[in-house]
């Protein structure tokens, strides 16, 4: 588990994923019905792309996202 706590972060995270699965940008827009300029804004980290979307591409991705108190 890596620590993510920026948007950035968050777009790495989800950029690695989705090269891991061999995905393009294109699928995963198309796999969670949002556009390509969106996925590239998130991977980019972007800092006002849509939490419920980015929600979205996570779960798609098959990866959880958790929120805990720091040092637990």
């Amino acid at each position: 588990m890596s620590l993510v706590n920026t948007v950035s972060a968050i777009g790495a995270a989800i950029r690695t994923e989705r090269k891991r699965q061999h995905l393009t940008q294109t699928m995963l827009a198309d796999l969670c019905g949002v556009s390509l300029s969106f996925i590239s804004n998130l991977e980019n980290g972007k800092p006002t792309t849509e939490l419920a979307k980015t929600l979205n591409v996570i779960n798609t991705l098959g990866l959880d996202l958790t929120i805990q108190r720091r040092g637990e």
